[in-house]
């Protein structure tokens, strides 16, 4: 028998400690079975997704395309417009006077009767120059006159003594007929006596500087104190007439035909003229008049147009951007540039069908205006073609439309399909409703136009070079 505890705790055996390795491997296999289920987790999603997008329609897998493949694209109505042919050239502006006051005697410049920039009229005092000299020459031009007026008189009062003498045979007729001649040479000096009068009379005059033609003075180029000389290619200021004022630009040679039979016509031809970067109109004339000759260098022919300017908005060999208005074509249909293609089939545009999917139309431009082309065949008033998104269409492809599509020409617009400017407006399909008739169409209407087969394909299926691009081709569109 044991003997007993003492101290009366439980004697009871207590379990040994576990060894060493037995502790670390029990948190070590948990942590692999946590990392395993988080490894099939992320496998079984992925497995789900492949497995999802395989099983999804061709249709539905094309990217952006989130309405079953269809492509969403801007389109416009086909409207009748009014289509500008003009022309476009570079100018200058060209006053109808320009003048350098010049001195036209030699002599002290005492002062000037303009300050710089003022507009004066015709015949307005600008500059005095020193008389004193011109003065003092006529009053000898004017003693000189006396001297030989007196030696006239007394050669005349000779030649009439010497004439009795000569009745009476008293004289040589030789003696009366020298006299003669004598009393002409006075004569002749006393003209010339006159005349050197009249030089310094006009040179006074000369001293005296006045306007020659209304216009605006330009900067001084002689201040008052400088001795000028007659005939200086500098001269004392530059006169030069604003309003009205012309403008000088240079046209095709090919465009006068053109120009000439509206002359012709007496029709007159609107002239506008915009600032350098072709931005702000700065004024509006009437084209005046051609050159009689075609440059043989450039090719072209000077016109001229005339401008009131009566802001003085054209100044003096300022460059302008000039537009010159030919004609109008009245009630025209048009299409907008963005939505014209050009490739295998010609120039042609997406037409928007019954059934939203866009056909290839086929269609002969006429002149363009700004954003516009006059059509002379294929589209009529009401057609819908596609503006915005053809360089991923072709042939038989299903679209969508917005309700917020931009509709060019739907709007109220003065220029091609409408009353504003440029006649381009915004709006779905009550927008592109209202107008002029042409407009009123619905677009769930059946179509006139036959669609078009698509472009030819090669054997093996491929498209031809310049046939109308595959949805995913972008294609850049000839403007």
């Amino acid at each position: 028998m044991e003997p007993e505890n003492s101290s009366g705790a439980d004697s009871r055996p207590y379990p040994a400690p576990p060894a060493e390795g037995t502790r670390q491997t029990l948190p070590r296999i948990l942590r692999w079975v946590i990392v395993g289920g988080i490894a099939a987790l992320v496998v079984a999603v992925i497995v789900h997704q492949i497995v999802t997008f395989a099983s999804q329609p061709q249709q539905a897998r094309r990217g952006r395309f989130l309405d079953g493949g269809n492509q969403p694209v801007g389109v416009a109505r086909i409207r009748r417009g009014d289509i500008r042919l003009t022309l476009r050239a570079l100018g200058a502006v060209t006053p109808l006077t320009t003048v350098t006051v010049n001195a036209q005697i030699s002599g002290l410049l005492m002062s000037v009767g303009y300050k710089e920039g003022q507009l004066v009229r015709k015949g307005q005092f600008l500059a005095q120059i020193d008389p004193r000299p011109y003065e003092v020459a006529l009053e000898q031009d004017v003693a000189q006159l006396a001297r030989d007026d007196a030696t006239l008189k007394q050669a005349q009062m000779d030649l009439a003594r010497y004439k009795t003498l000569a009745d009476q045979q008293s004289i040589a007729r030789q003696t009366y007929e020298d006299q003669v001649w004598i009393v002409k040479q006075d004569q002749g000096a006393v003209d010339m006596d006159k005349a050197q009068i009249k030089a310094q009379q006009l040179n006074l005059q000369y001293c005296h500087i006045i306007a020659p033609s209304d216009g605006r003075v330009g900067l001084r180029l002689v201040d008052p104190g400088n001795y000028v000389q007659a005939g200086s290619s500098t001269g004392l200021v530059v006169l030069t007439r604003l309003k009205p004022t012309t403008v000088e630009y240079a046209v095709p040679e090919d465009a006068l035909p053109q120009i000439t039979a509206r002359v012709h016509s007496g029709a007159k031809l609107p002239v506008t003229a915009f600032d350098r970067a072709n931005v702000t109109q700065l004024a509006t004339g009437e084209f005046a008049s051609i050159d009689t000759q075609v440059n043989t260098t450039t090719g072209t022919v000077m016109l001229r147009a005339t401008f009131d300017n009566e802001d003085e908005s054209l100044y003096p060999s300022q460059f302008v951007n000039v537009e010159m208005l030919l004609n109008t074509l009245k009630d025209t249909v048009t299409v907008p540039v963005s939505a014209v293609q050009r490739g295998a089939p010609g120039t042609y545009v997406y037409l928007v069908n019954e059934n939203s999917t866009v056909s290839v139309h086929t269609i002969k431009l006429g002149p363009q205006d700004g954003d516009f082309y006059a059509v002379e065949s294929g589209l009529s008033p009401g057609d819908t073609v596609v503006t915005d998104g053809a360089d991923r269409l072709r042939d038989g492809v299903k679209v969508t439309l917005p309700d917020n599509t931009h509709v060019e020409g739907a709007g109220s617009g003065k220029g091609p399909g409408g009353k504003g400017p440029g006649g381009r407006g915004q709006g779905g399909w009550k927008g592109a409703q209202g107008g002029d008739s042409g407009s009123a169409d619905r677009p769930d209407r059946p179509h006139h136009h036959r669609p078009q087969q698509g472009a030819p394909q090669q054997q093996d299926g491929s498209q031809q070079q310049g046939a109308p691009p595959q949805p995913g081709t972008p294609q850049q569109s000839v403007r």
